[in-house]
């Protein structure tokens, strides 16, 4: 079994209301990933994300292909792994 990680990624750009978070569950979905993503008040969007590194690569990938969504940049940390998490959620402020 491949290691499960866990990071934290800050999305800036065009990432809101142009169907991020719902092109994040469905990749997530798709890929087998936990986690959670939200909009913020300052425009970005902040998503946890938990899977192996390439399953969490290939979604961030998927969310980019999005036809108006236009990442121009990302902070990305790497975050201690929850082990009680089931699902991928798309979170209110």
């Amino acid at each position: 079994m491949r290691k499960k990680i866990r990071k934290r990624i800050v999305f800036r750009g065009q990432v809101q209301g142009v169907g991020f978070r719902w092109h994040a569950k469905n990749a997530a979905a798709a890929l087998g990933l936990t986690g959670w993503v939200r909009n913020e008040y300052d425009g970005s969007v902040t998503m946890e994300v938990q899977g192996t590194e390439d399953e969490i690569r290939r979604m961030i990938m998927e969310i980019q292909a999005g036809r108006y969504i236009d990442v121009q940049d990302m902070d990305v940390k790497n975050i201690e792994p929850s082990e009680e998490e089931r699902d991928f959620r798309v979170r209110s402020r």
